[in-house]
């Protein structure tokens, strides 16, 4: 941390500080963002260097500042069953947590809902399911955040992204395949599953949100279809603006509840 580093990091926060006030704009924040953050890295590498180099003389500094760097998550404390008893093991934890979910997200539908996804499978048989296009897929792939952590299948989304002139035509494939016949991969399906404690006690498991972490081209997928699905809604003119839906010249009973 040299003076000059100081400085910059010191002129950052009262940057910070007018931009709250609105006295900077949020480009000349960012802008300082940036600075400082390349100026701490120019001074971390001789630092990191320096460290690796001396590893055989000075083992303790080094590994010292690699824990220093790494990110650990507390395990899950102890946890109330659904018959109210403590659950230790972490097996029981997660088959506890596990069934709690499934009786929080998994429902029967209702009959009206029933009758609404009998009506809405008539009308996509009516015409063709629109082919999954190419350029489609290529373009979702261009915009994905390399940055993002890759799901349970080991896609990293740069990969996705370098490579999308060549994999797009196969995935389009893929997509199509499994729009028609109902099936996902399997691969798709599988999630790396962590918790976040929300609020109140840490024993409740009503107190824990899950937050999941799925496979790259599985999201593709899911925002092809929900173009689809909205562009079709919208020409259909499926939902109307005064408790009304018409769909195809007809007014009909407002089903937007349903619908959605």
């Amino acid at each position: 941390m040299s003076k000059e580093l100081l400085e910059k990091l010191k002129g950052k926060k009262e940057v910070y500080r007018m931009w709250k006030k609105g006295m900077a704009t949020w480009e000349e924040y960012r802008n300082v963002v940036r600075e400082c953050r390349d100026a701490t890295r120019k001074a971390k590498a001789p630092l990191e260097l320096k460290l690796a180099g001396d590893v055989k003389d000075n083992k303790k500094g080094f590994f010292k500042y690699i824990s220093s760097k790494r990110k650990s998550r507390e395990n899950v404390g102890l946890l109330l069953n659904e018959v109210g008893a403590l659950v230790t093991e972490d097996t029981e934890k997660v088959e506890s947590l596990n069934a709690f979910f499934a009786s929080v997200f998994t429902a029967k539908a209702s009959p009206q809902e029933t009758q609404t996804l009998e009506v809405g499978e008539k009308v996509w048989r009516k015409e063709d399911l629109p082919l999954v296009e190419e350029d489609w897929v290529r373009e979702h792939l261009g915009n994905l955040n390399i940055h993002k952590s890759m799901g349970p299948d080991g896609m990293h989304p740069r990969v996705l992204r370098e490579l999308a002139d060549v994999i797009a035509r196969l995935l389009s494939i893929i997509f199509e395949r499994s729009w028609k016949t109902g099936e996902v991969p399997e691969d798709w399906r599988k999630a790396n599953v962590t918790l976040v404690f929300k609020k109140g006690k840490k024993e409740d498991l009503g107190n824990y949100r899950p937050v999941s972490l799925n496979s790259i081209p599985g999201k593709v997928m899911e925002q092809l279809i929900l173009g689809v699905i909205s562009k079709h809604m919208e020409e259909k003119k499926v939902i109307g603006s005064e408790s009304t839906y018409i769909h195809q010249g007809e007014i009909m009973p407002d089903q937007s509840d349903s619908l959605l």
